[in-house]
Parts: structure tokens; sequence; C-alpha cells
């Protein structure tokens, strides 16, 4: 099986940088997932446009005391947080100290950061008694490469129990599928009433998690007590993944419901799961047999989901434009209430997902 991976990955990241000349306008976890995209595509070629241009995004939302323009702390939102991660190869790389401090910012939101009763930080502070497995991509992956960057021991070890506590809450023991969402006192709309889950398995949502979930497996030291049961979550989760892959190579909005009418091929959690299963055999946390899946997800992706205009620029089609449960009346959790919502064209989250994608797969064919 080949194709022409360098190629694709970097005409469409050119083809961003020529549509979105500037993602410092705001502070958002979208531009983030881009610029995160980005950041893996600047390490694995050494082009110093891509991390210009992360810089030029980023530097002007940060101020000499590592303030955060657009940022504000109170308003307690994972989402907030998750642009956060590109902050660390530029204090790397520049050795300018507001990148830490602004890194340090957004450590500090953990301190008050609201929970639930078993200790994972809420998605939103208002709403209350409720994880969503997104979260541990939005906010705990961010919370977990601090800790390994600047050695905060107590984040690393609480982002590795707040993932813990999302397998064994959202997790299905036979599938290894995760729902997204798990509401303890059990009063929310959406969730059953005998056991606070969330219904359908919602390929995005599954996908933060998974690329979460492998993330934070690289930070940890070799020897951290829990990793083991980390390496276990994962391997269930991507054994399961793979179980609900489509001929095509690629996954569903709803991914374990294949052709059922109305749900539809999706490019971000179809990016993010060829993204966790490359990486996950690359550092051997899954066994080679994964591969062909891997490689065969790829394709399905360029296959599925790129679409070169008439000036030859690169684009990406098929991303699930927002989807969640609550926050609006449809939001149920049913099949139904994933599979309506619209799909869009170069979304950040699928461009950015796309290019992580793309560089793992560089990387393990190498």
């Amino acid at each position: 099986m080949s194709y022409d991976n360098s190629q694709m990955y970097i005409k469409l990241a050119d083809s961003t940088i020529k549509r979105f000349p500037d993602l410092s306008d705001k502070w958002d976890h979208e531009y983030g997932v881009t610029l995160k995209g980005m950041e893996d595509v600047w390490k694995l070629t050494n082009e110093a446009k891509y991390f210009n241009y992360i810089k030029d995004s980023i530097e002007p939302n940060i101020s000499e005391n590592g303030d955060i323009k657009g940022y504000v702390l109170e308003s307690y939102e994972d989402d907030n947080i998750n642009t956060g991660s590109v902050l660390f190869n530029l204090y790397n790389e520049t050795k300018d100290d507001k990148y830490k401090k602004a890194a340090y910012t957004l450590r500090s939101q953990f301190n008050t950061h609201p929970r639930t009763s078993f200790g994972n930080f809420l998605h939103k502070k208002q709403l209350q008694n409720i994880i969503f497995i997104d979260s541990i991509y939005m906010g705990v992956a961010f919370y977990a490469q601090f800790g390994k960057e600047f050695d905060d021991r107590e984040a690393l070890d609480d982002a590795v129990n707040q993932v813990i506590n999302a397998a064994d809450f959202n997790q299905n023991k036979e599938t290894g599928l995760l729902v997204q969402g798990y509401n303890e006192t059990k009063s929310e709309f959406w969730a059953n009433p005998s056991t606070g889950l969330s219904e359908s398995y919602w390929g995005r949502g599954l996908g933060w998690y998974s690329v979460a979930l492998v993330e934070i497996l690289e930070y940890l030291p070799e020897n951290h007590p829990k990793r083991d049961r980390l390496i276990e979550i994962f391997r269930s989760l991507m054994k399961g993944v793979v179980e609900v892959q489509d001929q095509s190579g690629v996954w569903w909005q709803v991914v374990d419901k294949g052709q059922q009418e109305g749900n539809y091929l999706e490019a971000s959690a179809s990016s993010m799961f060829t993204y966790s299963l490359a990486k996950g055999i690359r550092l051997r946390f899954l066994d080679s047999s994964y591969k062909e899946n891997a490689l065969k997800a790829y394709k399905g992706l360029i296959e599925q989901f790129i679409v070169i205009d008439s000036d030859g620029e690169v684009h990406l089609k098929g991303t699930c434009k927002s989807g969640g449960l609550g926050g609006k009346d449809y939001r149920n959790g049913s099949f139904e209430s994933y599979a309506c919502e619209a799909t869009g064209i170069d979304d950040h989250k699928g461009v950015g997902t796309f290019l992580m994608a793309a560089v793992q797969i560089e990387l393990l064919n190498k």
C-alpha cells in the first residue's frame, strides 16, 4: 500500500496557511488544533515557515508577564486550555520567558477549577456533576504535558487519575469504546437514569480521548505506578476502534452504527484514530498487527476527505462542525442528535488532526 503522504500533508498545511494567514485574532481552541498540527509538521520537516506560523499566531496574545489576551481564568472552561499545548515548544525554541509564564497562567486555572466529587475537572463550571471525555484532550492533556515539561508531579498524577476515572465510568468493558458523557447525579436529560451515561459513541469525542491517552502515555515515566493501567485502557479502546473501522478505512460520525441511515463518514474522528493507531504502534503501546489498520485509515482519509481545487490547493471536507450533549434541546445523546450535525470544509478541527495523523504515518513508515 503506497500513496504520496508527504506531498498531501505539506500541500494541506501550505494551503491552510494561505487560507488563514493570521490566527492571532482570538484565543481559540479550534485554532489550537490547527496550530498543533502545524507544530507536528514543523518538527518533522524542520521548515521554519511552520514554526513562524505558530509563533505569529500566538505571540500577539501573550504579554511579557504571561497574561493571555482573550483568556479568562474564572470562566473555568477546559476548551480555553487547549491552545496552550503549543507554548512548550515556543518556550523551548525561543527561551522567551513569556511563553513559560503563559503556560503557568493556564496551569493556575487547575488550582481552583471546579471538579466532580471523584476529582475530574468539569468541562465548564456550569456543567455540574458531569464529565465529558473530550475534556481529557482539551484540558487534561495540557495539564499532563505541563507536568512533564516543568517537573510538576502533582499535575501529572492528577491528570492520570482523571483519564482512569473517565474510563472507569464511560468505557464499555466489552467493546472498549467510551460514550461522551457521564452525569453522576443521573439528572441530565441525556443521562440514562440508571447509569448516568449518555447513549451513543460519538466519533470526535472518542477521538479526543484516544489522542489525549496516547499523548499522556508518552509523557509518563516508565516507572509510573499507573502507566500499565493507561496502556490497558488504550489497548482496549483501540481494539474497539478497529472493530468499527469502515471498509473505506475511516470511521462514522456515530462509530458503531455503520450504514444506519443518516450517519456519515467523518474526517476529524477518522484523523484522530489514525493518529492514535500510528503513534501507539510507533511507541510500542500497540503491536505491529495494527499497522495495516493505520495505513488503511490514512489511505481512506485521503480518498474520502481530501479535495484538490482547480488552483491546486488542498482542502479537507467532511468535518462535523459541532456536536455534543446538552446546551441545545436536541442534544440528548441519541444517534439522531449526533448524525444530524452538519459538516464543513477546511474546519480547523479536521485540518489540524489530519496533519497530526499524516505526520504519525510518516514517522511510522520511516
